[in-house]
């Protein structure tokens, strides 16, 4: 088997050191065929930095490299060009200082790469100097590949002044570009994020947004073709460690790790996760745990917000263009960054444009991002979230009513004040939220001939149906009589009675800050 590149950026060592490589060469043609301003948004660790690679080792001719892909025989590698590939994954960018000094750094490299004595003094014209002299001595247009673009702002959100100065610096240095447009043959920007135009792209207000475009959805990520193709012996490999079948392993490594999409029709999987996945053999969190959650967790706090985690949110599509430094959008920033995908995309019946409903991708991000919150929420640990998680598991396929209590008691108790709600539904997300947690399958309001069930909880031979009551004030027990009243009225149990499974009905009622809860098992009929 090919060695699995994870962590990988270099397409030119990938190649040559017979690193797996999944080809994209016929979607990047697609794209370098097309036009040639573009800028595309991913989340970190999904590719971006190699596709930037191999899109300069395409422009510069390398063709040895592209043996066997899908280019190899489409492309006229007669024809070179120089490539500028600014990198801010590498630069300083603390204070505008840093991140001048390292651009005009960068600047100085490539002048010396290509002998050339620059005269200018300003950045701006330093590089626009650059370009204008590359582009004369070598009689071709020169390319410019921008990684991690917006790297400099998001390193500095958490200290706005410097954001702000660093947005600066890099709005002159883009705008650049569209000054220098006789001496560019292709542009190509990508990064996190989308900024608004008037804040960083104003200058270089040609770029061609493809992030939600199509034609390019599959341009980073795996798709599930691409997974069951490429990992074929990485698959049986799995599958042979956790001792399950071909098959069982697929739709595992499917609910972990797929789910991404941007146009709602094409999904894809995580690239970083499903190569760790390959190598460790484990079913956890792999991409979520190599960035920090802290700022995502924050926003979601500050907004009271943990419905994006748990029911569809649609949004038109004039919310993705871009978002302010001081106004950030908490459902905009989680679909950019990754913690909430396109689910589907359809045409907003009122008027032209489109509506986009955004979802939690996949199990890797949900468990990890609901640890994390909640852990936040009632100030504790994610380790601790971590052994309650396992605690209330057993409880709940034990059927030990007392002990679930006592926890969900424990964990509502820590939740401050001010983020306490003030209606039945308030506490009917934030226990989804923790059930989320579980490993169970929860179908929130899940449909019946007789009406609606709160929740239902699936796990090997184990169904768990609740019912979720809430008063102002009042008393605990009739809320709980209640509850199980209604289950047992409507039979919500009689779809799951039938399934070999073990069923037990789950009342939970909170009244004001108390709660309490009841388990009932269901007898075999």
């Amino acid at each position: 088997m090919q060695k699995l590149p994870i962590g990988m950026q270099s397409f030119a060592n990938l190649r040559n050191d017979d690193y797996l490589y999944i080809d994209k060469t016929e979607i990047i043609h697609r794209l370098i065929t097309s036009g040639r301003p573009f800028f595309l948004s991913r989340p970190r660790r999904f590719g971006k930095s190699l596709l930037v690679s191999t899109l300069e080792a395409i422009f510069k001719g390398q063709k040895e490299l592209f043996k066997g892909l899908w280019i190899e025989d489409k492309w006229d590698w007669t024809k070179q060009h120089p490539v500028i590939r600014i990198d801010f994954g590498g630069t300083a960018n603390r204070s505008p200082e840093n991140l001048q000094s390292s651009l005009n750094s960068l600047v100085d490299s490539y002048a010396l790469q290509h002998q050339l004595s620059l005269s200018r003094e300003t950045l701006p014209g330093r590089f626009q100097e650059l370009l204008e002299q590359i582009h004369k001595s070598t009689k071709q247009q020169v390319v410019v590949l921008v990684d991690e673009y917006d790297k400099p702002i998001i390193d500095n959100l958490s200290n706005l002044e410097i954001a702000e100065a660093n947005r600066t610096v890099l709005h002159d240095f883009y705008q650049v570009m569209k000054a220098a447009d006789e001496h560019l043959h292709f542009i190509f920007l990508t990064g996190v994020s989308k900024f608004s135009k008037v804040s960083i792209f104003s200058g270089l207000n040609n770029l061609h947004d493809i992030t939600l475009n199509p034609q390019f959805a599959a341009i980073c990520g795996y798709t599930q073709a691409e997974l069951e193709s490429y990992f074929d012996p990485y698959i049986e490999e799995l599958a042979q460690t956790r001792e399950c079948t071909k098959q069982e392993a697929i739709e595992k490594i499917k609910y972990w790790y797929d789910g991404y999409s941007w146009d709602g029709a094409t999904f894809v999987y995580n690239s970083f996760s499903t190569l760790v996945l390959f190598a460790e053999k484990e079913f956890i969190d792999h991409w979520f745990a190599t960035g920090s959650p802290t700022f995502i967790v924050n926003i979601l706090k500050e907004h009271n917000d943990v419905k994006s985690l748990l029911e569809p949110i649609k949004l038109p599509a004039a919310s993705f263009d871009s978002f302010d430094i001081r106004a950030i959008q908490p459902q905009v920033l989680m679909f950019q960054t990754g913690y909430l995908t396109v689910k589907k995309k359809e045409q907003d019946p009122f008027n032209d444009t489109m509506l986009y409903t955004l979802g939690v991708p996949n199990e890797e991000v949900n468990q990890a991002l609901t640890t994390h919150l909640l852990a936040s929420y009632a100030a504790v640990s994610s380790l601790d979230v971590g052994m309650v998680r396992s605690q209330m598991m057993g409880q709940l396929l034990e059927g030990n009513p007392q002990a679930l209590e006592r926890n969900l008691q424990e964990l509502f108790a820590h939740i401050p004040y001010e983020l306490w709600g003030s209606d039945e539904k308030y506490y009917h997300s934030l226990l989804l939220l923790w059930l989320n947690l579980l490993g169970f399958k929860v179908d929130a309001e899940v449909s019946t001939d007789k009406g609606r069930i709160d929740a239902v909880w699936t796990w090997k031979e184990r169904a768990v149906i609740a019912e979720i009551k809430y008063a102002a004030q009042g008393n605990t027990d009739k809320l709980l009589d209640t509850a199980l009243a209604q289950i047992h009225e409507r039979r919500y149990y009689e779809r799951y009675a039938g399934s070999h499974k073990r069923v037990a009905l789950l009342g939970i009622a909170f009244a004001g800050k108390e709660i309490a809860c009841r388990m009932e098992e269901l007898s075999p009929s």
